[in-house]
């Protein structure tokens, strides 16, 4: 399920292959597990969580941060910062 919460996307789900539309700028949680997500738009920042998921995102511009076990998350274009906990 997807909720918006400010300037703030949350994604939260098990097992779910998904396509995910965003307006630049905002900021983006994912959680759940075995998900496979394609999210476009810009983000500022990214904050992953769960287990087992699959990422792809098109752009990142100050922040990804991935907690939890197997997640592979790939993003396009941006330099963000990166925290791999």
């Amino acid at each position: 399920a997807q909720v918006e919460i400010g300037n703030t996307i949350n994604y939260g789900s098990f097992g779910t292959t998904a396509d995910i539309d965003c307006a630049d700028g905002k900021s983006l949680n994912v959680g759940g597990s075995n998900n496979t997500l394609t999210i476009k738009g810009a983000f500022a920042k990214v904050n992953i969580g769960g287990a087992d998921n699959k990422i792809s995102l098109d752009r990142v511009d100050a922040e990804l941060s991935v907690v939890g076990l197997n997640n592979t998350v790939t993003y396009r274009d941006g330099e963000p910062k990166v925290n791999d906990t």
